[in-house]
C-alpha cells in the first residue's frame, strides 16, 4: 500500500446551536460531567460483529453553580445523524439505543429560520423564556438558547471541490440494499457537481482498492460508470480504506479548492483497528491539514458513535440516510452546505454571572466539551461549520431575583480562506424574557426533551410532552415538526418512559 502524504491531523470537536433574534446579538474547562469510557474491546472478527460498542457513553451534564465555575465551553457541531437514525429506528418499530441519542443533534435538525449575517463568520443570538409546565429540571425556571448562523451561498459561488469517496463494500452493505442506496446517492451527488469539481473513489472490504483516481467531473460519464461497478461482499477493514482515501486526497490537495474525504458506511468495522481513537492515532500525521471529513451513515442499523467520533475528530461532521429520498436531501437539496466550509475550529464559551444566575445546565454536547482555558488557544481544534448552517445550544437556568447581564456568549473561529481568527459575542439580559417563547424556541425545547427521554431521563413524562409537540405541529404547519410529534407518539406507544 502506498504511504500517505504526511501532514498534521486536526482533532475537531463540534457543537450544535440554535438562534433567535430577541435578546442580544451580533455578527461577527467546561464542567460538563460525563461518565467513564464505556466502549467494549474492539473485535477482530468476520462480518457480523455489529453488537460491538465503538463509542463512548456519557451521563447527562450536571447542574453547575456559576460561583464555582462560571464558564461553559464547547466546540460547535452541525451533526444531525442522531435524529435521523432515531427516526429510522422508530419508524421500524424500535426505540433507538440510548447511547446513540444526542440532544444537540435533535435540536440541530430543525430549521430555526434565523437571520443570516451579511458577511462571513457568525451571527450570534441569545434568548430566554420560562420553562413550560411539563418541563422539569431541578429548580430551573428558565430556558436559554444560544444561536449561531452562517451566511448561505448559492452553488454558483461555492469553491470548486476535490472529493475523495471512501466506500464500504463489505458484506454487511448488502443488507437492505445499502450498497444500492449508496450507488444512487453518488449518482445524485455527481449530477449536482460542476465540471471543474473532481472525484476519487476508494472502496474497502477486507482490503482497500482505488476504484477511481482523482478525476474532473466533466460530463460525469466516467464517474457514473465507476459508481455502477460498486458491489458488496467481504469483511470490513475501514482503516485500510481511510488510509488510501487520505493518500489520494493528499496527492490531489489543491489550496484553491475545498478538499473533503467522504466516508459512506454502516460503521461495522470488524478487521484490524476498529475504534475511532485507534484509527485516528494510526492515521495521525498522515491526514492532510485542511482536508475535512464527512461521514455518512447508511442503513437501518449502523454504528453511529464510530462515525460521529471519526467526523468530530477529523474536522468535519456526520450525517445519515437509509433511503434514496433521504440521500437526495443531503446530496442534492443541501449540496452546497454539505460541501462547503465557512468557519473552522469554531468554539463557544458562555460565561454566567453568579449575581444573576444561581445554576445552569447545558443540554447535550457531553462529548463536545473542551477546557475553559483552551477557548482562546487556537491550537485546540473546534468544529467546522458550512454555509447556511444554524447551531443551537440550550441551557436550563435557575435565576436570582435581581436581573441583569446574566450570561456573555463568546464565539471564536478561523476563516478558512484568510486563516485569520474571527470573534463575535452576545449578552443575555435575564430581565428581557420572551413570554410566551418563540415557536421555534419551543420546538427546540421539545426536541431536546424528547432526546433526553430517549436517553433515559426521568425528568419528563412523554404523555405531557406529546400534547405540546402536537400543538406545535398544528401551529407551525412545519412538516418536520409534524413528523417530530408523530415520532414522539410512536415512542409513547413503544413504552418510552414506562
Amino acid at each position: 500500500m502506498r504511504r500517505l502524504w504526511s501532514a498534521t491531523i486536526p482533532a475537531a470537536l463540534l457543537l450544535t446551536a440554535f438562534t433567535a433574534c430577541s435578546g442580544s446579538g451580533s455578527d461577527g474547562g467546561s464542567d460538563t460531567a460525563v461518565s467513564d469510557y464505556a466502549g467494549e474491546e474492539a473485535l477482530e472478527a468476520s462480518p457480523g460483529a455489529a453488537d460491538v460498542d465503538y463509542g463512548e457513553t456519557y451521563d447527562f451534564n450536571e447542574t453547575v453553580d456559576p460561583a464555582e465555575d462560571p464558564e461553559s465551553t464547547f466546540a460547535v457541531d452541525v451533526d444531525t445523524a442522531s435524529y435521523d437514525f432515531a427516526r429510522r429506528s422508530l419508524e421500524d418499530g424500535e426505540l433507538p439505543p440510548a447511547d446513540q441519542v444526542r440532544p444537540e443533534e435533535f435540536v440541530n435538525y430543525f430549521d430555526p429560520g434565523y437571520t443570516e449575517p451579511e458577511g462571513n463568520g457568525f451571527a450570534v443570538y441569545t434568548e430566554s423564556a420560562p420553562l413550560p409546565e411539563w418541563y422539569s429540571s431541578g429548580d430551573a425556571t428558565q430556558m436559554m438558547r444560544v444561536g449561531l448562523q452562517t451566511r448561505s451561498e448559492p452553488d454558483s459561488e461555492r469553491a470548486d471541490v476535490n472529493l475523495t469517496f471512501v466506500i464500504d463494500v463489505s458484506g454487511s452493505m448488502e443488507e437492505d440494499d445499502r450498497i444500492g442506496v449508496v450507488r444512487e446517492s453518488l449518482h445524485t451527488l455527481i449530477d449536482g457537481l460542476r465540471p471543474d469539481d473532481a472525484v476519487a473513489i476508494v472502496t474497502y472490504e477486507s482490503e482497500s482498492d482505488v476504484l477511481q483516481e482523482m478525476t474532473e467531473v466533466g460530463d460525469g460519464e466516467e464517474l457514473h460508470d465507476a459508481v455502477d461497478d460498486l458491489e458488496a461482499g467481504g469483511s470490513t477493514n475501514m482503516l485500510a480504506g481511510l488510509e488510501d482515501g487520505y493518500e489520494l486526497a493528499g496527492e490531489a490537495y489543491d489550496d484553491d479548492k475545498d478538499n473533503r474525504v467522504i466516508l459512506l458506511s454502516d460503521g461495522e468495522a470488524n478487521v484490524g483497528l476498529t475504534e475511532h481513537d485507534e484509527m485516528l492515532e494510526d492515521l495521525g500525521e498522515d491526514i492532510a491539514e485542511g482536508t475535512t471529513l464527512l461521514t455518512v451513515g447508511v442503513g437501518d442499523s449502523y454504528n453511529q458513535q464510530l462515525l460521529e467520533q471519526l467526523a468530530d475528530n477529523g474536522d468535519g461532521w456526520a450525517v445519515y440516510f437509509a433511503t434514496e429520498s433521504e440521500a437526495e436531501r443531503v446530496f442534492s437539496e443541501r449540496l452546497t452546505s454539505t460541501l462547503g466550509v465557512t468557519a473552522r475550529d469554531a468554539k463557544i464559551q458562555v460565561t454566567f454571572d453568579p449575581e444573576y444566575v444561581a445554576e445552569y445546565r447545558l443540554i447535550g454536547f457531553e462529548n463536545r466539551a473542551i477546557e475553559d482555558e483552551e477557548f482562546e488557544d487556537d491550537s485546540v481544534d473546534g468544529g467546522e461549520v458550512g454555509p447556511g448552517h444554524s447551531v443551537t445550544a440550550l441551557y436550563a437556568l435557575t435565576l436570582k431575583e435581581d436581573t441583569g447581564d446574566g450570561a456573555v456568549v463568546d464565539v471564536r473561529w478561523q476563516d478558512p480562506e484568510t486563516e485569520e481568527i474571527g470573534t463575535a459575542s452576545a449578552v443575555l439580559d435575564t430581565g428581557a424574557v420572551t413570554d410566551p417563547a418563540n415557536r421555534t424556541f419551543e420546538v427546540a425545547v421539545v426536541a431536546a426533551a424528547f432526546a433526553e427521554l430517549l436517553r433515559g431521563s426521568a425528568e419528563f413524562d412523554v404523555e405531557e410532552l406529546l400534547p405540546a409537540a402536537r400543538d406545535l405541529a398544528e401551529t407551525t404547519e412545519d412538516p418536520d415538526v409534524d413528523e417530530l410529534a408523530e415520532l414522539i407518539g410512536i415512542a409513547s406507544d413503544l413504552g418510552l418512559g414506562a
